[in-house]
């Protein structure tokens, strides 16, 4: 972050609304969740000129919850290896637990910063980190940036990374919830496919619900296809008139 963020504070402002932008495209975007979170560490890296950008989410379906590293624009390997942490482990812990910005002069020398090895290997200096939180006050991860050369973060850089990940935090929650509208609307989809299946088979078989279930299970455990491929091969048997 060296030499952009010297830049004069209109320049970089232009540049964060540049990203804010971006991502807001984003939100409307059919991206898929793994597409998204590169867009916005890579948009982010390149507004900011950091060393290493890092996006990280709350799984809150682990028990307990875990914070993983989801996206980075690095591509060490030490870097972008699979890595998680507690809710409150780490300085990406206290990001997400006290829903506040931290930063983080010298990495090397922070109390609160584990990988202190893998810092002075990638020659890692200074370090801010955002929560992702949403309007209603909810933390669903952080979003961290390290630099290369010791660098004094201003509150007006830190509020700008503040406003590109609340942005980013809403285009990451629109796109878990398409998602999962999607999933929902399949298996709508597929139980109806079955439905209709089974009534055929009762009819054709003098089979009952529960005996025409098992059929359509088991031909699809013995063709090793989705029960839904084989409701639509009964289907279309049937239109056929086969």
């Amino acid at each position: 972050m060296a030499d952009s963020m010297e830049k004069d504070a209109a320049h970089t402002q232009d540049d964060y609304i540049k990203a804010l932008m971006n991502i807001s495209q984003a939100i409307t975007s059919d991206l898929y969740l793994e597409d998204l979170l590169k867009l916005i560490v890579m948009v982010t890296a390149n507004v900011t000129g950091v060393a290493i950008c890092s996006l990280w989410l709350v799984n809150e379906e682990e028990n307990p919850p875990k914070i993983h590293l989801k996206a980075t624009q690095s591509i060490d390997p030490e870097y972008i290896k699979d890595r998680s942490l507690g809710l409150s482990e780490g300085v990406v812990g206290h990001i997400v637990s006290t829903k506040r910005p931290l930063i983080i002069a010298d990495v090397i020398k922070s109390g609160g910063f584990k990988e202190k090895e893998m810092a002075k290997r990638l020659d890692l200096v200074s370090m801010v980190g955002v929560p992702l939180q949403l309007k209603d006050k909810k933390v669903i991860g952080a979003l961290n940036c390290f630099t290369k050369h010791q660098h004094n973060f201003t509150e007006t850089e830190v509020n700008l990374l503040s406003a590109v990940a609340g942005q980013a935090a809403v285009a990451i929650l629109n796109t878990e919830l398409m998602v999962k509208t999607k999933v929902i609307q399949e298996e709508l989809e597929t139980r109806k496919q079955v439905e209709r299946a089974k009534e055929i088979l009762m009819m054709r078989r003098k089979m009952t619900g529960t005996e025409a279930h098992r059929w359509i299970q088991k031909k699809s455990m013995d063709s090793r296809k989705h029960v839904r491929q084989v409701a639509e091969a009964i289907l279309l048997s049937e239109e056929l008139n086969i």
